[in-house]
């Protein structure tokens, strides 16, 4: 059987492979290869990548192992399964279509203006998903109860924000990766990911309320779901 060590550097591998990958695609796609917001775009994710795998594995193994159970394999609900693999194919869509929208100028381009504000929801979206994986040691991306881990709320950090400090930094950085990239299209998929995400909430939020031992106390305490005032 192979080693921790060998296990977790192929991880790190194919993750990297993964990012390189989709940041090559977009590019390749954009018929640009000097496009020095996709470039911007794709550095920042890596970053984004590498510093969560890092603290990970360095600072929380168990959930790092956690989260790399493959779909279906924690007894979650076939609907929330198949929500969590239409965001992972939406993120393929998004990277697409936004690199084909700035090649074949299907919408008209956005203004420097909002690439810069595109940029700066980009970083802020990703410190709150960076943030809610070094807050909460039982940020799985299965919804399910992790009974053999002692799961209990977590309302410190960015949980005390928005109850879903992941999904709110999720949705900031689809939609600023798209304003960054200049892209209308991105845009519109951006919000069609963020309905899916919202749905998963909803079904995310049942689960816990009635199997999670105050949850609902979580709930009085912090209001919003995914974003202060409003939801």
């Amino acid at each position: 059987m192979p080693s921790k060590r060998i296990i977790t550097g192929l991880v790190f591998l194919a993750a990297g492979s993964y990012v390189v990958g989709l940041t090559t695609l977009l590019l390749w796609l954009s018929g640009n290869w000097h496009w020095v917001e996709g470039w911007v775009f794709g550095v920042c994710w890596a970053t984004l990548v590498a510093a969560i795998f890092l603290w990970l594995n360095y600072k929380d193994p168990p959930l790092f192992a956690e989260r790399l159970r493959r779909p279906g394999s924690g007894g979650e609900s076939r609907a929330d399964v198949a929500l969590l693999i239409a965001v992972k194919v939406g993120l393929i869509v998004w990277i697409v279509l936004s690199a084909l929208d700035v090649r074949f100028g299907w919408m008209p381009r956005l203004p420097l203006w909002s690439e810069v504000c595109g940029g700066i929801l980009l970083l802020v979206g990703g410190f709150f998903i960076f943030r809610a994986l070094a807050d909460n040691t039982f940020a799985s991306q299965l919804v399910r109860i992790q009974t053999e881990r002692s799961q209990r709320v977590i309302d410190t950090g960015v949980y005390g924000f928005v109850r879903h400090p992941m999904y709110f930094g999720a949705t900031l950085w689809f939609m600023g990766g798209a304003l960054l990239l200049g892209s209308v299209c991105g845009l519109v998929i951006a919000v069609g990911i963020a309905g899916l995400l919202i749905l998963r909430i909803l079904g995310e939020e049942k689960l816990l309320t009635n199997n999670l031992e105050g949850y609902r106390d979580y709930m009085q305490k912090v209001r919003y779901r995914l974003v202060p005032h409003i939801w």
